[in-house]
């Protein structure tokens, strides 16, 4: 039987993550530098959240501790009902793995493993059985367009391609929460409208959270929320 992580109906709140006074200081040559200054936020379930910043503003530090792969300087982030950063790092991971998917700027996929394999591989390190990811994976890929290339390796998809399987790889496990940094940043435009699209899709059709870091403040018209990141402080911006 297939170890499987919690699906969207999990005894799941419609809140999906809430941040709690995000810090996050590095030292620097001339002292302690201030990148977050107490950042809150909550998101709920099916939510596309859009979070614009001009460069070195802090965009990346925050989705990578909403994402809890960095640990803020204080501050709490609840994935559910679970305190993230009250779980020691080993235990960390295993949740992280059942509760965040991940899409950045670089697809990141694995180059030596199929489509297929790329999309499998969050199960597998969950510990699903082969054929129940297998088939979780390929049902996936076929929802994302890609049912005709599930044996091609990276080096024969497109950049299109190859961030379509980041997002069905993101999407595998039904996480709680996608979290996207620049995902369309190395496309043209045509394929990076079309990605967005994809991920918007993928959100109403799911119900599915997503966070999506960009400099395109088009895209923010789009989401359901969309907030500045400024001077360390998260703002909400007017529809």
């Amino acid at each position: 039987m297939a170890n499987e992580p919690p699906t969207a109906d999990d005894s799941r709140t419609d809140e999906v993550l809430s941040a709690r006074s995000l810090t996050r200081d590095f030292l620097s040559g001339n002292g302690r530098l201030e990148i977050l200054k107490g950042i809150d936020i909550d998101i709920r379930r099916g939510q596309i959240v859009a979070i614009h910043g001009a460069s070195g503003a802090g965009k990346s530090t925050l989705l990578h501790i909403l994402g809890t792969l960095d640990r803020p300087t204080s501050g709490q982030v609840f994935i559910g009902e679970t305190n993230a950063f009250d779980l020691p790092d080993d235990r960390l991971a295993e949740f992280r793995n059942r509760t965040v998917g991940f899409v950045f700027q670089a697809h990141h996929l694995l180059p030596e493993f199929s489509a297929l394999e790329n999309v499998m591989m969050p199960l597998l390190v969950g510990r699903w059985d082969w054929d129940t990811a297998r088939d979780r994976a390929g049902s996936l890929l076929a929802e994302v367009g890609l049912a005709a290339r599930l044996d091609h390796k990276p080096v024969a998809l497109s950049g299109g391609e190859q961030q379509r399987v980041a997002v069905a790889r993101a999407l595998v496990g039904r996480p709680h929460i996608v979290l996207a940094d620049e995902p369309s940043g190395n496309l043209d435009r045509g394929n990076g409208e079309a990605l967005l699209d994809l991920m918007w899709d993928m959100s109403r059709r799911h119900g599915q959270a997503f966070v999506v870091v960009t400099h395109d403040e088009d895209l923010g018209r789009r989401a359901d929320r969309a907030f500045r990141l400024e001077d360390g402080q998260l703002n909400a911006v007017a529809a």
